[in-house]
């Protein structure tokens, strides 16, 4: 009888596991793992290249970086990757994505103009062996759901934004992102890097993953000489780099979080979740 009940009560989980396996490959999601960071990277500054790439390739972290022509990036060689380098940056496996040609703000007076300015960096990829991206940048953090349809129908699989409106902007600070509850073309930033940071804002923003849940960084050039309010110095960019191979952080671009996003959650209510969290924040 004792035998019995044993056997029972091992099978018992057993069975929960299975269901549950079941369940999220039923819907298309595999579950999260904790420590799991995207590394994002916008603009298209010369520091990416310069900077950043050789670290990334020292600690085997992949990345994404959003390309835009905006600002002086036309002229600007200094400051600005050219297209050269950005392909190079393809080849050597970091993801390409897009974040407009004239760095637009996406709001629901410029969504007429949206298809044009992402076509325009399309082209450019194309032109420069890249693939077409899939995964998109919202400039200067300007968000709005009526886009959806839009990247949707372009191909975009992912588009991340910054920490507003659950965060101020001006600290950088921000939340995880929950593949169950977000919008997957509405990614919210953990921590976008701020030039008065200390590892300690690092460190709060890439703890918040786990239990189902993605530290998604934003970073601008390390250094960014024309957006001196969210550059990063190098040498505080390879302490963080640091940090998280010493704590064995998995360091993904962000095109890789698509195997966590069950199909019915583009259905989601992008702004159900950002209530919540700033209910939280009262």
């Amino acid at each position: 009888m004792k035998h019995t009940v044993s056997v029972k009560t091992k099978l018992i989980p057993l069975f929960c596991l299975a269901l549950l396996h079941f369940a999220l490959h039923a819907r298309g999601a595999e579950p999260v793992p904790d420590k799991l960071v995207v590394l994002t990277f916008d603009d298209s500054v010369a520091s990416h290249y310069s900077v950043v790439r050789p670290i990334l390739k020292e600690y085997g972290f992949s990345a994404t970086f959003f390309i835009t022509e905006g600002f002086s990036f036309r002229t600007n060689k200094t400051d600005y990757m050219t297209w050269e380098q950005i392909a190079a940056l393809h080849r050597e496996g970091f993801e390409i994505g897009n974040h407009t040609r004239d760095h637009m703000g996406v709001t629901p007076n410029t969504l007429s103009k949206l298809e044009e300015q992402i076509e325009a960096i399309a082209a450019k990829c194309r032109a420069h062996g890249i693939p077409e991206p899939t995964s998109f940048a919202y400039p200067g953090n300007a968000i709005t759901p009526a886009a959806f349809p839009i990247l949707r129908r372009l191909g975009f699989k992912l588009a991340r934004r910054g920490g507003a409106p659950e965060e101020p902007y001006e600290g950088g600070r921000g939340f995880a992102y929950e593949p169950q509850k977000d919008h997957p073309l509405y990614i919210p930033s953990a921590g976008d890097a701020r030039p008065d940071w200390t590892l300690g804002n690092f460190q709060r923003a890439v703890y918040q993953a786990k239990n189902g849940r993605i530290a998604v960084l934003q970073f601008h050039g390390a250094p960014d000489n024309e957006h001196p309010w969210v550059h990063t110095p190098p040498e505080r960019f390879r302490e963080y780099m640091k940090y998280l191979h010493d704590h064995e952080y998995r360091v993904v671009a962000l095109r890789d979080v698509i195997r966590f996003v069950a199909p019915q959650a583009y259905s989601l209510d992008p702004l159900e979740i950002i209530a919540e969290r700033k209910a939280q924040n009262e």
